[in-house]
C-alpha cells in the first residue's frame, strides 16, 4: 500500500491521470475493509477535489489511470471508453515464449466475482480480441517443476474490447499466463520467482493510453512506468523493451 503521494502523470483543468500502483482498489469494495485506502480518496485528498473515474484496472494491475474533474470531461472520456476509440497498451511478463505476434481472438463469459456473484452456465460468452507483440524473450536455469529451465516472455498487448480480466484470462486460454496472477496464473512458477528474487506482485502494467482530449479534442498520450516491482523483474530475467523481437518464431497454434 502507498505511503506517499500517488505519482501523477498528467492534470489540467478536465482531468487528472495517476501511475495507479499495484495493490490498491480504485473505489471503495465490499472485498476490502471499508478504513482501506482506494485511490478515489487518495487522489481527492491529494489535489483537493472530487475525482470521476471513467475506466477501471484491477486492484493487482498497475499503470495509467484515468479520472474526470468535472461533469463533461466525465461524460465524453466515458464515450471514448464505451466506443472502445481509446487505444490502451499493456506490458507483461508471461511464461514461455510467445509468438512474435499474435491476434487472441476467443469470446470470454462475463467473469464473476465476490461482486458480482457466481459464474451461471447460461452466461453467454462474448466476443473478445486482443492483439499481442513479443518485446523479448528469456530462458533462465532454474526449475519449476516438469524441465530443467524455465522460460518466460516479456509482451505487449493490446485490448481491442474491455471484458473484465480480459488480457489475464486470454493469456491463460494461450498457455502464457502472466507472472505473480494469483488467480489465472501458474503457481509453480510464480513460487519460483517468489523464491528466486521475491516476486509479490502481478506483472501487468497498463502502460500506455492514448484518446482525444475531452475540451480540446487534441490527440492525448500518457505513459507509464512499470515501478520497481516490475522493474526489478525484468531486471532479474534480463528482459528489456529495446530487445524488441523482430526475427519469425515459429507459429503458435494456442495463439491463432
Amino acid at each position: 500500500m502507498p505511503s506517499d503521494d500517488l505519482e501523477i502523470l498528467f492534470r489540467d483543468e478536465h482531468m487528472v491521470a495517476i501511475n495507479k500502483p499495484s495493490g490498491i482498489f480504485v473505489h471503495r469494495s465490499p472485498m476490502s475493509p471499508p478504513t482501506e485506502p482506494n485511490v478515489m480518496r487518495l487522489l481527492r485528498d491529494q489535489i483537493g477535489q472530487l475525482v470521476t473515474p471513467v475506466h477501471r484496472l484491477d486492484r493487482a494491475t498497475s499503470g495509467v489511470l484515468l479520472f474526470a474533474l468535472n461533469t463533461q470531461a466525465a461524460r465524453d472520456l466515458s464515450r471514448q471508453f464505451s466506443e472502445h476509440t481509446v487505444r490502451k497498451q499493456y506490458l507483461a511478463i508471461v511464461r514461455g515464449h510467445t509468438s512474435d505476434e499474435a491476434t487472441i481472438d476467443i469470446p470470454l463469459k462475463p467473469h464473476r466475482d465476490g461482486l458480482t456473484g457466481k459464474s451461471r452456465r447460461d452466461d453467454e460468452a462474448q466476443a473478445a480480441v486482443t492483439l499481442i507483440r513479443t518485446l523479448d524473450r528469456c530462458e533462465i536455469p532454474h526449475s519449476a517443476g516438469r524441465y530443467p529451465t524455465s522460460r518466460y516472455s516479456l509482451i505487449e498487448a493490446l485490448p481491442q474490447t474491455g471484458r473484465r480480466h480480459q488480457i489475464r484470462r486470454h493469456l491463460k486460454h494461450t498457455s502464457h499466463p502472466i507472472l505473480g496472477d494469483v488467480a489465472h496464473g501458474d503457481q509453480r512458477h510464480n513460487h519460483l520467482l517468489q523464491s528466486l528474487f521475491g516476486l509479490n506482485r502481478m506483472l501487468l502494467v497498463a502502460s500506455r493510453l492514448e484518446f482525444e482530449h475531452p475540451a480540446s479534442q487534441a490527440h492525448t498520450t500518457i505513459e507509464a512506468s512499470g515501478g520497481p516491482h516490475f522493474k526489478t523483474a525484468a531486471e532479474f530475467l534480463g528482459l528489456t523493451s529495446q530487445n524488441a523481437v523482430t526475427r519469425q518464431s515459429p507459429a503458435d497454434p494456442a495463439l491463432s
